[in-house]
């Protein structure tokens, strides 16, 4: 998305938009990441709970 998409989103709604945009797109990937550990720990406590 940083090609051609990405400076005409600077160019029709400014800097600070597209930065917006940009950001929330990389935080988006990291929470998932965070909610798949998140998950994977959930599941080793519940099964050292049941030993």
């Amino acid at each position: 998305m940083i090609d051609k998409e990405f400076i005409q989103i600077i160019g029709n709604f400014g800097f600070p938009v597209a930065i917006t945009i940009y950001l929330l797109i990389r935080f988006e990937n990291r929470i998932e990441s965070l909610r798949n550990s998140i998950d994977n720990l959930t599941k080793i406590i519940g099964d050292l709970e049941k030993k």
